[in-house]
C-alpha cells in the first residue's frame, strides 16, 4: 500500500478534536500554499480558504444566462428545472447575467465588489468520474496525468524543507493548514505526505493531549514499524500546535450573528475565530457536500426551490456573514476565498428534475481583494459540445492567479506547483478595456538593475495609490523613490541584496505588478 492512501486511512485512528463540535484536522504536513504563506511569517499574512462542493455543481442554475432565457427555459433545455428569469437576482453592471435567487448573500457581495465570478472553468478533456475529477482538480494535473501531491503541497515542500520534523519554531509557531472535516485533501499533500491530527474543542485539546509531544520512536521493526513512527511523528508535531490553537480560540471572537442551522457557517465561523485570535494558520479548507443531483435537484411546483436551492442558500448566506465578521474584525483584507466543485453538469436537465454530470461551471473568488467582478461571458447555450458547456477558463489559470496575485509567488514557483506556466486569470487584476493603457505599455528598466530603477506608465498619471517592493515570501521592503515625470518613477534598490522581486502598483485605472531582478 502506498504511504499516501496508507496515511489517509490511517487518520481515523488518530485523537479527535473539536472546535465547537466540529472535527478540525492541523496539518503537519501543509499544502502548497500553506507553505508559501508560511514564508510570510507573521499575523499580518495572507489566508486562502477553500470550500469544495462535492458531488459537481449545477453552474447554468446558480449563474444564471439571462441573455438567453428563450434557450435555457425551453422544453427541449431543461425547462422543466430552469428558474424564471422574474425571480433570478440581478447583478450590478451586469443585466445580462443572474444569481439563482437563493443566493441574496452572493448578490450583496459582487454588487459590493467582494465577488468575483470566474465564468466557464474546467480543462481539456475533462472527466466524469467524482473521483477521478476531483483528483485532477486537486493536484492540478492534466486529465491524462496523475500526481501523488496536491496542487497547494508542491509549493510549499520546496520552500520549507525539513517541515514537520523541524517545527513548529519561534517565526512558524502555528500549524500551516486546518482541513474542517474527516476526510483528508489531496489539495493539501506533498510530495510525500500530509498527515492530520483531528483536534477537538481547542479549550480541552491541551488537557486531553498535553502540550509536549511524547517520543515518536516506534520499537516495531520493518515497514509497519517505519510507518507508525511516522505518524506518531506527524501525531507530536500536531499535538505541540495545542496550545496556539487553544490561545487562539480563547483570544478571538465573532462580531456577526451566523446563519442558524448552517454546518457551513458554524464551520467558517470558527474559522473567523481563529484568524481573529491571532492563529498565523495559512490555508483554511472545508467542503459542502449534496451536489450530485441526478434527481430532483428541485421542487416541481416551483423551481427555485429544493436541494440545490438549499445548497446554495447554504453557502452564500455562510460566505456573506463569514466576510461581514472578517471585515468587523479588521482582517477582511487578509483573506481571500475560493469554491470548487469536481466538474459541472449537463447543459441540458434531464427527466427526473435533475441534471447529469458536465464539463465547465463558474467558480466564485471572494474577498477585498477582487478586482474584477466577472471573468469571462455567459456561455453560449446555442453552442455546446456534446449537450456540454464550453470551457472559457481552465481552471489552473485560476490556481495561478491565487499563487501569483494573491501570494505573490515568482513565474517559476508555479510554474514548479501547476508543472507549467498558466495565463493568469484576472481575478486580482482590474480588466483593461481598449480605451485604457495596456499593461504591456508599462516599461521597468534597466532590468536586471543594480541601483537605480525607473518604472514608466501612462497609468502613472492618474494618481498612485499604492505602489510597493516585496521579495519572493511577500515581505513587504522599503526603497526610497522619486518622481522624475508625471508617468514614470524611480526606485532605488541598491540596498536590496541580489535576487528577484514582485512590484506591484495600484492606480486608478487599475492594478499591475511587474517582476524585477536585482543583480550586481
Amino acid at each position: 500500500m502506498k504511504r499516501r492512501h496508507f496515511l489517509q486511512r490511517a487518520a481515523s485512528s488518530l485523537l479527535p478534536v473539536l472546535i465547537d463540535g466540529y472535527g478540525a484536522k492541523a496539518f503537519a504536513r501543509p499544502s502548497s500554499l500553506v507553505q508559501s504563506l508560511i514564508s510570510l511569517a507573521g499575523q499580518s499574512d495572507r489566508v486562502l480558504v477553500i470550500i469544495q462542493l462535492q458531488g459537481g455543481n449545477d453552474g447554468l442554475n446558480m449563474v444564471i444566462p439571462l441573455d438567453q432565457m428563450s434557450v435555457y427555459t425551453s422544453a427541449g433545455f431543461r425547462g422543466n428545472i430552469a428558474i424564471p428569469e422574474a425571480k433570478a437576482l440581478k447583478l450590478k453592471y451586469y443585466a445580462e447575467t443572474g444569481l439563482h435567487p437563493a443566493m441574496a448573500g452572493m448578490q450583496q457581495l459582487f454588487n459590493d465588489g467582494k465577488l468575483s465570478i470566474v465564468q466557464g472553468v474546467s480543462y481539456p478533456t475533462p472527466n466524469f468520474s467524482h473521483f477521478r475529477a476531483s483528483d485532477i482538480w486537486m493536484t492540478g494535473v492534466d486529465s491524462d496525468k496523475t500526481s501523488a501531491s496536491g496542487w497547494t503541497g508542491r509549493y510549499l515542500d520546496n520552500r520549507f524543507p525539513g517541515f514537520p520534523e523541524k517545527y513548529p519554531t519561534d517565526q512558524l509557531p502555528d500549524p500551516p493548514a486546518i482541513q474542517i472535516g474527516y476526510v483528508t485533501a489531496t489539495t493539501l499533500l506533498g510530495p510525500t505526505t500530509s498527515m492530520a491530527v483531528v483536534l477537538e474543542n481547542p479549550d480541552t485539546f491541551a488537557r486531553l493531549v498535553g502540550d509536549t509531544p511524547k517520543d515518536p520512536l516506534s520499537t516495531l521493526p520493518g515497514y509497519a514499524g517505519q510507518q507508525i513512527d511516522y505518524i506518531r511523528k506527524q501525531q507530536a508535531s500536531s499535538v505541540s500546535y495545542a496550545a496556539q490553537i487553544k490561545t487562539a480560540a480563547g483570544k478571538g471572537k465573532n462580531l456577526v450573528t451566523y446563519p442558524d442551522k448552517n454546518a457551513l457557517g458554524d464551520q467558517l465561523k470558527i474559522i473567523a475565530r481563529l484568524i481573529s485570535g491571532g492563529l498565523q494558520t495559512k490555508v483554511y479548507y472545508l467542503t459542502l457536500g449534496g451536489f450530485d443531483n441526478h434527481a430532483n435537484q428541485v421542487v416541481a411546483s416551483d423551481t427555485t426551490t429544493g436541494t440545490h436551492a438549499n445548497l446554495l442558500k447554504t453557502l452564500s448566506d455562510a460566505v456573506l456573514a463569514f466576510q461581514n465578521d472578517l471585515t468587523q474584525l479588521n482582517v477582511a483584507d487578509r483573506v481571500v476565498g475560493m469554491t470548487f466543485s469536481e466538474f459541472g453538469r449537463r447543459a441540458k436537465s434531464n427527466g427526473s428534475l435533475g441534471t447529469d454530470h458536465g464539463t465547465s461551471a463558474p467558480m466564485f473568488v471572494f474577498g477585498n481583494a477582487v478586482k474584477t467582478t466577472m471573468v469571462g461571458k455567459n456561455p453560449n447555450l446555442s453552442d455546446l459540445d456534446a449537450n456540454n458547456l464550453k470551457m472559457q477558463t481552465d481552471f489552473r489559470q485560476v490556481y495561478a492567479a491565487i499563487l501569483t496575485d494573491w501570494f505573490g509567488a515568482d513565474a517559476g514557483a508555479e510554474t514548479t506547483t501547476l508543472f507549467r506556466d498558466f495565463p493568469v486569470a484576472p481575478v486580482f487584476r482590474q480588466t483593461v478595456t481598449a480605451v485604457e493603457p495596456l499593461l504591456s505599455d508599462a516599461r521597468l528598466y534597466p532590468n536586471p538593475a543594480s541601483s537605480e530603477v525607473v518604472l514608466e506608465s501612462d497609468w502613472l498619471a492618474q494618481g498612485i495609490k499604492l505602489m510597493q517592493i516585496s521579495d519572493m515570501q511577500g515581505r513587504v521592503l522599503p526603497v526610497r523613490t522619486s518622481r522624475p515625470t508625471s508617468i514614470s518613477v524611480q526606485f532605488n534598490v541598491g540596498n536590496l541584496p541580489v535576487g528577484q522581486y514582485l512590484l506591484r502598483v495600484e492606480t486608478a485605472t487599475g492594478t499591475f505588478t511587474k517582476r524585477l531582478m536585482v543583480a550586481r
